[in-house]
């Protein structure tokens, strides 16, 4: 038990003497004197506003081309990468059973038209009492009509019998409604042959399905077909890309939103092609905001003449806008980021004032000063990490002797320190 007590006490002993060992240090190093710093003014400038943002290249137009009808293909001409014109063939199906069903339908239609008494299917009837059965029909009844006027004339003058007369009446009254009949019959014959023609007309379309074609002109992005396979309605064949130009679909923070309008330029460069820049215009603008990101999506047209850039890139656009502003600026050496704020150092006849800073754009080796210091002031650029507010300091002029830097850099407020 003495030896546990008197060890305590040496420990207790050592730390004692630690303590008044690095008393004189601290004490010696809080009257260092004043420390010395170069200066600068809290200056403005008037800066034209940039729209900056990232973003994913989308193909223009992307199309998935299906078969329309069934049946085995016989002919594939196009594979990734093909460029292919408007119009192009990309494939064939096979069409004998197709031009079968054609030429039966076209036989039906025929019929129905020499019954109508026309000659092409692009003729139509204009005049139903001049077709051939209702002319017939009409005859018969103008014969029946003037027979039963005859007989109705000699039975008037006793010398006709009474049976014949009415005999005339009932085929007078059969013939009308013969007419009747062949009037109903030939409608009927003429709406059967605009169906005919419907039903010729959508086996042409099938016919002409079996030849794919591109709707427009693009690159192949896939190839689902295969030479030889057997096709069902809607199976997908080819995915075609347009390439030129590409949309750019960007997320801009809403409170740039004034700022963004159509019809901006704007440059957009990616890590594929360092040094080189591609140029577009906005075409799109969403006119909502994401509430969860408070973003709204903008989209702009970029050039791809030579197709060098590909969809699905990711890409970081500027957008020039029509907003200047007047700025305050210090240099940036002069703000540093010290315990999760941006802090600047007014000197103020030789004594230090921190503050709390809050910053904008950044600006070469300049920084926009949002909050926290006013134009005219002025702050200190060099020893920043020794400052704090009451620190004695002595203004240093001339020129600076180039070195490494030794002031900490300053972060945006979204940014985590560096270790």
């Amino acid at each position: 038990m003495n030896r546990r007590l008197r060890l305590s006490s040496l420990i207790l002993l050592g730390i004692c003497l630690g303590c008044q060992r690095a008393a004189p240090v601290a004490q010696k190093k809080k009257d260092g004197g004043p420390i010395a710093v170069r200066v600068a003014p809290v200056s403005t400038r008037q800066l034209t506003r940039l729209v900056e943002s990232v973003g994913t290249l989308y193909p223009y137009d992307e199309v998935v081309i299906s078969a329309e009808i069934e049946g085995k293909v016989v002919e594939v001409n196009f594979d990734l990468g093909d460029s292919v014109k408007e119009g192009a063939i990309l494939a064939k199906i096979s069409d004998e059973e197709q031009s079968y069903i054609l030429q039966q339908n076209e036989a039906q239609m025929r019929q129905a038209l020499e019954r109508l008494g026309l000659k092409s299917e692009k003729d139509r009837v204009t005049d139903i009492n001049q077709t051939p059965e209702v002319r017939r029909a009409r005859a018969d009844l103008t014969e029946a009509e003037q027979r039963h006027k005859r007989l109705r004339s000699l039975v008037d003058q006793k010398i006709g019998a009474q049976a014949d007369l009415d005999a005339a009446s009932s085929r007078l009254m059969a013939a009308q409604a013969g007419l009747d009949q062949v009037l109903n019959q030939t409608r009927n014959l003429i709406q059967e042959v605009e169906r005919n023609k419907a039903v010729v007309e959508l086996q042409r379309k099938k016919l002409r399905d079996t030849t794919v074609r591109a709707p427009f002109a693009a690159s192949v992005k896939e190839r689902t077909v295969t030479l030889g396979q057997y096709m069902r309605p809607n199976a997908p064949m080819f995915t075609l890309v347009k390439t030129n130009p590409l949309r750019l679909r960007l997320e801009i923070p809403e409170r740039m939103a004034p700022w963004t309008k159509l019809g901006q330029t704007c440059e957009v460069d990616l890590e594929a092609f360092p040094g080189r820049i591609f140029r577009g215009k906005v075409w799109r603008i969403s006119p909502t905001v994401d509430q969860t990101k408070r973003t709204f999506v903008a989209e702009a047209l970029i050039d791809n003449p030579d197709n060098v850039l590909k969809s699905g890139s990711y890409a970081r656009a500027r957008m020039t806008t029509q907003k200047v502003d007047e700025i305050k600026v210090v240099p940036a050496r002069a703000v540093a980021y010290i315990l999760g704020t941006n802090k600047a150092f007014v000197v103020k006849d030789g004594v230090i004032e921190a503050r709390d800073v809050k910053i904008g754009e950044r600006l070469e080796n300049q920084i926009e000063i949002v909050e926290g210091l006013a134009a005219g002031e002025t702050v200190a650029t060099t020893g920043v990490n020794r400052l704090d507010t009451g620190a004695k300091v002595t203004i240093l002029t001339g020129e600076e002797k180039k070195g490494p830097p030794r002031s900490a850099s300053a972060k945006q407020p979204q940014s985590q320190p560096s270790e």
